[in-house]
Parts: structure tokens; C-alpha cells; sequence
């Protein structure tokens, strides 16, 4: 059973920075792409970045580019989102996630953390 379990959300001031954690447990942590989302207050869940099943290839959102990095440890089954500059824009619950894709690029595995809440004060 695919377990994505993500920590390191709390309250922090604007300015300042988090590093949130996602443990994958259950699955061949090495054979996924492996992304986070965010959800806002009253806003649709969005994409924020992801990584590739090597570590190569980080993919960041426009909105989000250049204060967030992406990193992957396969040793730990690990992924982590350092966020810097944060904004009281930033306040979201950050999710983490898990896809494969097919030959075609077509995802056929997708499997999301509970999520862990950020809170960004003025």
C-alpha cells in the first residue's frame, strides 16, 4: 500500500523559509515522478514543482520559480521543497505526489500525501 507521508508545515513570518519533507513508503521510490502541490484557502489545488525519477530535470512553476527548489534523496525514499522569501500568499496546505507514466505520457499511477499545512504571517 502506497504511503506518502510529508512534514515540516508550520507557521512561519514573510521573509522567511521552510523546508517540508515527503517519506514514500510502499512503493519503488525510484520508478516515480515526484511533484508538490498546494492548495490555498477558497483556490483550486495547483501544481508547484516536480522532479524527475533520477533527480534531473526540476520543473517549476512561473508563479513559484526562483524562491523554490526541488530535491529527491531514493536512498531515503525521500522528497523535499525548500521555500525561501516566503509570502502570506504562500499560506497553503503543500501536498506531495507520486505518478508513473506510460510509453504514451500518460499517467498511470497517482498517489497524494494528507498534506502539510503552511502558514505564511505578515
Amino acid at each position: 500500500q502506497v504511503q506518502l507521508v510529508e512534514s515540516g508545515g508550520g507557521l512561519v513570518q514573510a521573509g522567511g523559509s521552510l523546508r517540508l519533507s515527503c517519506v514514500a513508503s510502499g512503493v519503488a521510490f525510484s520508478d516515480y515522478d515526484m511533484g508538490w502541490y498546494r492548495q490555498a484557502p477558497g483556490k483550486e489545488r495547483e501544481w508547484v514543482c516536480a522532479i524527475s525519477e533520477s533527480g534531473d530535470n526540476p520543473r517549476y512553476s512561473d508563479s513559484v520559480k526562483g524562491r523554490i527548489t526541488i530535491s529527491r534523496d531514493n536512498t531515503k525514499n525521500a522528497v523535499y521543497l525548500q521555500v525561501d522569501s516566503l509570502e502570506p500568499e504562500g499560506t497553503a496546505i503543500y501536498y506531495c505526489n507520486a505518478k508513473s507514466y506510460d510509453n504514451f505520457g500518460r499517467a498511470n499511477f497517482d498517489s497524494w500525501g494528507q498534506g502539510t499545512q503552511v502558514t505564511v504571517s505578515s
